[in-house]
């Protein structure tokens, strides 16, 4: 929208309070306050939704990789075989064979239950996510055959355990008497306390070397699911689809789609409810600046009129006020981005502070599942959002600028 000199002169005169405008200046205020919170609130909220979503991809992926093999009776015999059939397809990065089966665990007169989960020692120490979250301890001093194990912090506290305390393990699969089958009991020590960042995952692991876990479970050589990575988790399903038919009945291959379908629903269900709620706030603010553009409209009919009678074009002042009411959604669309990327890299302190005050746990870690407030901003999202709020803004003018242009000179000034 290109503007001569005489139309930037009076849409700057336009957009600074004159003389008995003061309540047109006040409600222009309000239309940009509007502006800047509903932008503020889109881009914190599409941000903090965001960021839940791939902070929970990173640690659930992280841990349980994009793909499982499992077998139908909860073990794979013939494992070895499978693992190199997956090796062997494009786009699988990695395979790794692993025991994961729930158990009881004891220390101190406490009972929990515990996911126990057996890996390989150099997977156990290979994965990033459970190496950069060791939080004492060590897990080089996790090898077979030394009784050691890893738990989660969330577990370590319900236990009461730390670095060197010695922990229970229940297993249901025992030997048989002619009394019944006695449960197998057998003590570790623990050798590092990490912490994975979902609570669930921080109060039920317990990892240990894949050999003490055949030990424990009486597993012989077999294991109970090879946990697949692939160049592209977005494409899981078509890239182990080759994989999936040649399984056949002797396991069956699920995503982590298929394994967190619920949980990643529900979050993309309430991430666009959010956006379709939160846009409404622009809307609002829209409607402020429309409201406010027909009262300067109507305070400055006497003025357009002479501004006709000089020789102004129904389109200059179209454009005057275009200009006027955009320029209003434009400022308070950069105050809100400002006001939203300041909230998001405080984020954290202004939780803290809002718990201090209230006294309330805001993120509790067993409702959230993360232990802290994530965030992740879209480019494409804001810049979306940015633009809605300048094409809001420019449709709001239309009607006003309309009425502007179309001002009869002849019958405003007809008794001045």
């Amino acid at each position: 929208m290109f503007l001569s000199r005489y139309e930037r002169m009076i849409a700057r005169r336009y957009l600074l309070p004159g003389k008995g405008e003061a309540f047109i200046f006040l409600v222009a205020g309000i239309s940009l306050a509007a502006v800047m919170l509903g932008v503020a609130a889109l881009v914190i909220v599409m941000s903090v939704m965001n960021g839940f979503r791939a902070e929970l991809f990173d640690k659930i992926v992280g841990v349980n990789g994009h793909a499982l093999i499992q077998g139908y009776n909860g073990q794979l015999p013939d494992w070895r075989a499978l693992m190199a059939e997956a090796q062997r397809t494009p786009g699988v990065t990695s395979a790794t064979p692993l025991i994961e089966q729930p158990l009881m665990s004891s220390a101190s007169g406490r009972v929990e239950a515990v996911l126990v989960r057996g890996l390989r020692q150099a997977d156990l120490r290979g994965n990033p996510t459970i190496r950069q979250g060791v939080l004492s301890g060590s897990l080089e001093s996790i090898t077979p055959g030394s009784n050691r194990i890893a738990i989660g912090s969330r577990l370590a506290e319900a236990l009461g355990a730390q670095v060197g305390t010695s922990i229970a393990l229940i297993s249901p699969q025992g030997q048989v008497t002619p009394f019944g089958t006695v449960p197998r009991i057998v003590s570790y020590t623990v050798g590092a306390v990490f912490e994975v960042g979902v609570y669930d995952y921080d109060k039920a692991f317990v990892l240990m070397p894949l050999e003490d876990a055949q030990t424990l479970l009486m597993m012989g050589d077999t294991v109970g699911v090879i946990e697949l990575e692939t160049t592209n988790p977005d494409r899981v399903d078509s890239i182990l689809a080759p994989l999936a038919g040649k399984l056949g009945s002797r396991a069956v291959l699920r995503d982590w789609r298929q394994l967190n379908a619920q949980l990643f629903q529900a979050l993309e269900v309430e991430r666009v409810a959010m956006f379709t709620v939160l846009s409404i706030i622009i809307i609002v603010a829209v409607f402020n600046i429309l409201s406010s553009l027909i009262m300067l409209v109507r305070a400055k009919t006497r003025d357009i009129a002479i501004l006709r009678t000089m020789g102004a074009t129904r389109g200059g002042l179209m454009r005057v006020f275009m200009t006027v009411g955009t320029t209003i959604g434009a400022l308070g669309m950069v105050a809100g981005l400002a006001l939203g990327f300041v909230f998001l890299f405080f984020r954290q302190d202004v939780v803290n502070f809002i718990q201090l005050v209230t006294g309330q746990n805001l993120w509790d870690p067993q409702i959230r599942f993360l232990t802290e407030l994530p965030s992740k901003p879209n480019p494409v999202e804001v810049v979306a959002i940015a633009v809605m709020a300048l094409l809001f803004s420019f449709l709001a003018t239309l009607y006003p600028a309309f009425k502007a242009a179309n001002t009869d000179p002849v019958q405003v000034l007809r008794y001045e």
